[in-house]
């Protein structure tokens, strides 16, 4: 690693110059091929796979199917049939579209729209057929849709647009609270530091690693199955990790010059000791990302591989460009106030005093009350971690003011809350038994609780297959329709179906989604297990010992239940929903997995800087109180200025108007805040002091077998970690 530093200052140029040319290809060529992120994903073996497979025998439709929304505000809608059948003739002339089903009949002539208008008729649909499923049409052919729809648009007819076509175009790229964060995290930087070129250097670096890294995952989307939130929460996780990592390398080195090392030297001993701490923490964040793997859910990999492709480059940039830089800025990385008190009293040892110190030592004192203050804080943040309900929140969550939440509003308000999430029933008919069970099937289900309306059994393929549609009385998110497709899966269609014995499946989105929620939370157990283990792995072959990585693992653990008790308490039961702009609805259903990858991770992260100060004390001194103490009091400094750099960069995107990157920013951001003040700071220390030298245990059978890998400081007489004052 020193020779590594060394070489980032004293080639400089090249090393910048590879840097660049690197960000200038990758970006042109994410521009040329453009985007192909897609929301679709297999669930082999479930209810719904075994619908939608029998559909797609019969089905001839490919493209998305969405719907243009008109309400009249006054009279109906009927009374702009002219301008509303004049728009939807040019929409159906759209290249992109392969055919319109209005809600108007012809004269003499079946009506398949007929049902697409509202008893009262002040509300209709009219369906839109794209030519390509919705990942494959650009933004442009969408918006070309929305733009001749809203022509009909007027103050007595209201136009809008729903569906997940539509929807990509209500889809943010970016988040607009990520300046704020931005900010938030120089303010921190200017004023932990002093100097400006101190403050801009780790923000550059995760800016400039992000560049490529979101280059990198548009070219990993034309590969890989790779969700359309991907690229936001890679910035959030980035920018977090990103600064945090130049954050630990500037303040080495800053260190190093006014001990009165030259730059190359100052440069070199930084990613000599904070550097391998670096690698360590990036190496722990991709391991708990790719775990995702072992689910073997095409969704959830594409994530894990374009999240890690982005904590890589950042980790990468932090130990290979960011010396450049430093060789660069030279001694103006100290303020003027630091260069001045260097030039006139020349170097001196950095010592261990202030507020942090005292802190440490308080807890030393008071090791059992300050646990249980502690342990009775996460415990009462994880409460709401009980109720959770995990399932795919709809559009209806979508903020007020997009076109796709407003028709949704229309269509529930014309059509019953249901109408936005309908279940196809799929039965396969071979013999007069199977038909018979399907007529008995859609005269049964009308009795069946929570169940607004049911269309007759309607044969397709000749015959060989009958569908028979069912309007939930509530909404697709809703408990209630939860429970309905279970009754119906479990009661309702073994009863029609003893005598026959057909198949017959519960189809339609909202069952897919219900089955995602199902599949993930029946593999959430197996994916903490392999978490678990790996991080319990890393950390015994860092500290050579068997205590440290099971008391992390515990903390791991806190920290997850009561980040999730905070993001039921907000998005399930609605506290604070308002101020986020996110509506209120389940917990999407693959939070948890992503969620526990990226906080195992980042607790790895403050984990390992403040056990490695610990570990090298208990090295030099035997004495675990005086470890433990120096080690809290020299790294507590830099782990809370990290911490509210990153909760600053979290909670910005909170703000962002996207319901899934708000859950992410929230969730991330208040495990952060617990992990770095309550847990790092109280819980973890009190109990080393608690267990003693047991903390540095490993049997000798353990320790020949185990690989030695040095994460802490090298050097013996670096008594300090912390950001100066």
């Amino acid at each position: 690693m020193e020779r590594l530093g060394r070489l980032g200052v004293r080639h400089r140029w090249w090393m910048l110059a590879a840097w660049i040319v690197t960000i200038v290809v990758v970006t042109a060529l994410s521009r040329a091929t453009g985007s192909s992120y897609a929301n679709s994903f297999s669930l082999p073996g479930t209810n719904s796979a075994h619908a939608y497979q029998l559909l797609s025998r019969v089905s001839t439709q490919r493209g998305d199917t969405d719907e243009i929304v008109l309400a009249a505000r006054r009279g109906t809608v009927a009374d702009h049939r002219a301008a509303i059948t004049a728009m939807l003739d040019r929409v159906a002339a759209l290249p992109a579209v392969a055919g319109v089903t209005s809600p108007f009949c012809p004269s003499a002539a079946p009506c398949p729209g007929a049902a697409q208008v509202s008893r009262h008729g002040t509300i209709a649909y009219a369906l839109v057929h794209f030519a390509l499923p919705g990942y494959r049409l650009t933004n442009a052919q969408i918006r070309a849709v929305e733009q001749v729809g809203a022509t009909a648009r007027s103050s007595l007819l209201e136009v809008q647009f729903g569906g997940n076509a539509f929807g990509q175009l209500d889809s943010p790229v970016s988040s607009p609270g990520e300046l704020v964060g931005i900010l938030v995290a120089a303010v921190i930087l200017f004023v932990a530091f002093g100097s400006l070129l101190a403050m801009l250097l780790p923000l550059g670096i995760a800016l400039f690693a992000l560049g490529i890294a979101s280059g990198v995952s548009v070219l990993l989307s034309h590969v890989l199955t790779i969700a359309p939130f991907a690229p936001i929460l890679g910035s959030l996780i980035g920018l977090g990790v990103g600064i945090d990592y130049a954050l630990f390398i500037v303040t080495r080195t800053r260190q190093g010059l006014k001990r009165g090392l030259g730059v190359e030297d100052a440069v070199a001993t930084a990613i000599n000791t904070a550097g391998r701490a670096v690698v360590f923490a990036g190496a722990t964040v991709a391991i708990a990302l790719l775990g995702m793997l072992v689910l073997r859910l095409s969704f959830l990999s594409g994530v894990a591989v374009s999240a890690t492709t982005t904590v890589a480059i950042t980790m990468l940039a932090s130990i290979t460009l960011l010396p450049a830089l430093l060789a660069f800025v030279g001694p103006r990385v100290l303020s003027r106030r630091e260069r001045r008190a260097l030039a006139a009293h020349g170097p001196e040892p950095v010592v261990v005093a202030g507020p942090w110190q005292r802190w440490a030592h308080f807890v030393a004192r008071h090791p059992a009350v300050l646990s249980s203050a502690a342990i009775v804080v996460i415990a009462v943040l994880a409460i709401p971690f009980f109720s959770l309900r995990l399932g795919s929140s709809d559009q209806g969550s979508n903020p007020p003011s997009t076109t796709t939440r407003q028709a949704y509003d229309l269509l529930a308000t014309g059509f019953g809350p249901g109408f936005n999430g309908p279940l196809t029933i799929v039965g396969q008919v071979r013999t007069p038994a199977d038909r018979a069970a399907m007529a008995h099937l859609a005269a049964a289900i009308p009795h069946v609780a929570d169940v607004a309306s049911v269309s007759p059994a309607l044969a397709l393929a000749h015959g060989s297959i009958e569908v028979i549609s069912v309007v939930p009385a509530s909404s697709p998110q809703s408990a209630a329709t939860t429970t309905l497709i279970d009754t119906l899966r479990r009661h309702t269609i073994p009863r029609a179906a003893f005598s026959s014995h057909t198949a017959i499946y519960v189809g339609g989105l909202t069952a897919i989604y219900d089955d995602f929620a199902t599949v993930l939370g029946s593999k959430l157990p197996l994916f903490i297990g392999v978490i678990v283990l790996l991080g319990c792995l890393l950390l015994m072959v860092a500290f050579r010992s068997v205590v440290v990585p099971l008391v992390a693992a515990v903390m791991n653990l806190l920290a997850v239940g009561a980040s999730f008790g905070v993001v039921v308490a907000v998005f399930q039961w609605g506290w604070g929903s308002r101020l986020l702009n996110s509506g209120i609805g389940p917990v999407e259903s693959f939070l948890p997995i992503i969620m526990v990858a990226i906080l195992f991770g980042l607790s790895m992260d403050y984990q390992v800087f403040l056990v490695s100060r610990m570990h090298e004390e208990w090295l030099n001194t035997t004495d675990n109180e005086e470890a433990v103490v120096r080690g809290q009091a020299t790294t507590g400094r830099v782990i809370t200025a990290a911490a509210l750099i990153m909760i600053s960069v979290f909670l910005s995107f909170a703000f962002g108007g996207q319901r899934i990157i708000a859950e992410f920013g929230v969730g991330l951001g208040g495990a952060v805040l617990l992990d770095a003040f309550i847990l790092r700071t109280v819980l973890v220390p009190a109990l080393m002091h608690f267990l003693g030298r047991a903390n540095w245990y490993m049997p000798g059978w353990l320790e020949r077998v185990v690989p030695h890998v040095a994460v802490e400081a090298t050097e013996a007489d670096l008594a300090f970690d912390g950001v100066p004052d």
